[in-house]
């Protein structure tokens, strides 16, 4: 059955910020502190489904006291970005694989399904309309966030029969301004990220308020992050903060031989874990480069074990904002150790610049990845 086609109706801003204005953001965009011209809205409701659906301009919302999203946190959201090709066009990094996640966490939350397609456009509006914010020195891009949320007024706890979608843009610079710094992470033994059952797989905004505590308690233990384990054992590994991880086995060069001596493994997706899209391409992009890859269950014993017999070489988190980030010192209330010399591995680099690379139009897309929107 094929879904009707949403239109939107464009209203687009009579007054934009100025040019120069615009590029004084965007020789220091940093990350998420302005944005762009305009938004992107979508309202759903019990009977009617989608319907009224906008670009206009960016503007504050009006909500009530009793909206169920600020009770009941029916609230879901995705990131990715666009970027300035080298032939000095724009592209998205895989969209439609964020529709389908958000699909996924809008149906966990027992909200409506935005269709694929109608995802897609509305990104496609909203960077052809802003085309002019993506920056295009070195990783900068331009973030969007597609999120979504109930608007029903009343309180009782039940799936609203109401709710917005919409997408907002924020010119991003390197997430590394300064190069590419290892971080230290702590391993959390008293909170939980998510268990069995729960909301683990969907990218839904309790999950986020929930680690906040955990982020804490990593700051105050001098680490720049936290690492989850699983909820009911607490020695599985599961995730860093928001991103993925990745440990890198054996090692290239006159000490450890070549390609075919390294494997890199990630944790496995069992229901508790956000499948990243960074996460997802990596895996190929690491097969692509003729290096063994891997979903396994590791321990938190495995890692350390590992790290001190040299068989762990390198060790880094994935996503989004900071595509990949090197993991340099681990924390427990057990132990300490630190990955490989602590600084940033030769294949976590491949992998990043590679990556990049593709993103930013440098290298063939021979996946088919970039969503190319403007020329």
């Amino acid at each position: 059955m094929t879904t009707p086609r949403i239109a939107f109706d464009l209203k687009p801003t009579g007054q934009p910020l100025p040019e120069e204005e615009r590029a004084a953001v965007l020789a220091n965009p940093g990350f998420g502190r302005r944005f762009t011209d305009h938004m992107v809205t979508i309202r759903w409701s019990e009977g009617r489904g989608w319907h009224d659906a906008q670009l206009e301009p960016y503007a504050p919302l009006q909500i009530d006291p009793a909206n169920m999203t600020l009770h009941y946190a029916q609230s879901v959201f995705e990131g990715l970005k666009a970027y300035r090709q080298a032939d000095g066009g724009v592209a998205v990094f895989r969209p439609e694989e964020n529709a389908r996640r958000f699909r996924r966490s809008a149906r966990r939350l027992a909200m409506p399904e935005l269709p694929v397609e109608t995802f897609v456009e509305a990104i496609d509006l909203l960077v052809r309309q802003d085309e002019a914010w993506v920056p295009g020195e070195g990783e900068q891009s331009l973030y969007l966030r597609p999120f979504m949320f109930a608007t029903e007024v009343g309180l009782g706890v039940r799936p609203a029969n109401e709710y917005l979608f919409m997408v907002i843009a924020s010119p991003a610079g390197a997430y590394f301004p300064r190069g590419v710094h290892p971080v230290s992470v702590w391993l959390s033994e008293e909170y939980v990220r998510a268990a069995p059952g729960g909301t683990g797989e969907a990218k839904c905004a309790g999950n986020y308020a929930a680690s906040l505590a955990a982020q804490a308690e990593a700051a105050n233990h001098g680490c720049d992050q936290v690492v989850w384990l699983d909820a009911v054992e607490r020695r599985w590994v599961e995730e860093m903060g928001g991103m993925n991880l990745y440990f890198v086995y054996g090692q290239e060069g006159p000490e450890g031989g070549g390609r075919e001596n390294v494997r890199i493994v990630t944790p496995e997706l069992t229901g508790t874990l956000l499948p990243g899209i960074t996460r997802l391409s990596l895996l190929r992009i690491a097969e692509d480069l003729d290096y063994a890859t891997e979903e396994v269950r590791l321990s938190t014993e495995d890692w350390r074990r590992g790290n001190e017999d040299g068989s762990i070489t390198e060790v880094f988190a994935c996503g989004t904002a900071a595509v990949i980030t090197p993991v340099g010192e681990v924390k427990s209330a057990r132990a300490s150790w630190t990955v490989g010399d602590g600084g940033t591995g030769p294949i976590t680099m491949r992998l990043r610049e590679t990556l990049l690379a593709i993103q930013t139009g440098r290298a063939p897309d021979t996946h088919g990845w970039m969503h190319r929107i403007a020329d």
